[in-house]
């Protein structure tokens, strides 16, 4: 039993054979998945997605590469769209300094409005960290000592000390089918330390499949290989895994709730 805690069933790759990826991920033995959202403007897609399918949430949230298009977005925003039975997160903000496509002044705003609002709100926020460590380290202790919040940092490409970082602060640790490819030996150092409490999986669909699918099309059934990987690197058995990454997506994604027709 697996949850590909982070996907975009929105995004065109994937919304033209959706109900087909949805009962692969049944058949692959995904019980739920997390669909993200990258701008609020679009949040309405997203929740009508969740809203039709009872073995997937949704999250309320600008990626940072859209930062400098919703800087009208506030915390009030995410908080009340957050208010909806299927959202159970906010995000994906972050920071992105790889690509730079919006200023870094909008995508540290757009950081700490949406660290307000799962501070507020209490749901977690999911981060996108990428070539932007040591900003990234410094904003989650700076706003950290304003208040506690809960959050993960998904698709780990970072550094250890960024992953040391996140955990010290009571962070969770998301591996995606990266892990899998020849030269991400870094990321599999920091699986092996993360505590057994603190990790998920994620595809990040349609984006970065892992091998054996690599450049083709993610999708959640995918998220099957990472784990596999996963438990390989941890030294642990695919069920262990599963229970634990399964008991760790609901204790930090606390509002989703397992119905009895998502259920295998």
């Amino acid at each position: 039993m697996l949850i590909d805690s982070h996907c975009h069933l929105d995004f065109p790759e994937l919304a033209a054979d959706r109900s087909g990826l949805l009962a692969r991920a049944k058949a692959a033995g995904i019980v739920g998945m997390l669909t993200i959202s990258t701008r609020v403007e679009r949040f309405d897609e997203i929740r009508a997605i969740a809203e039709a399918h009872p073995e997937v949430w949704c999250s309320v949230g600008t990626h940072p590469h859209h930062a400098d298009e919703e800087l009208h977005i506030e915390t009030a925003d995410l908080v009340r769209l957050s208010a909806h039975p299927k959202c159970v997160a906010i995000g994906e903000g972050g920071l992105d300094y790889f690509y730079d496509n919006a200023p870094k002044e909008a995508q540290e705003t757009g950081l700490r409005r949406h660290v307000a609002a799962a501070r507020i709100t209490g749901l977690p926020l999911v981060i996108h960290s990428r070539s932007a460590d040591a900003h990234m380290a410094f904003i989650l202790k700076d706003e950290m000592g304003q208040g506690a919040f809960p959050f993960v940092l998904h698709c780990f490409t970072a550094g250890e000390e960024l992953a040391r970082t996140a955990l010290d602060l009571g962070g969770y640790i998301s591996f995606s089918g990266i892990i899998t490819f020849k030269n991400a030996e870094g990321i599999r150092e920091v699986a092996k330390f993360v505590p057994d409490d603190r990790y998920l999986v994620e595809t990040d669909a349609p984006y970065l499949a892992p091998i054996p699918h690599r450049g083709g099309t993610n999708e959640p059934s995918f998220v099957a290989h990472t784990a596999v990987k996963v438990a390989e690197v941890r030294g642990i058995s695919l069920e262990q895994l599963g229970n634990e990454t399964t008991s760790n997506f609901f204790r930090l994604f606390s509002k989703a709730k397992l119905t009895s027709t998502a259920a295998p």
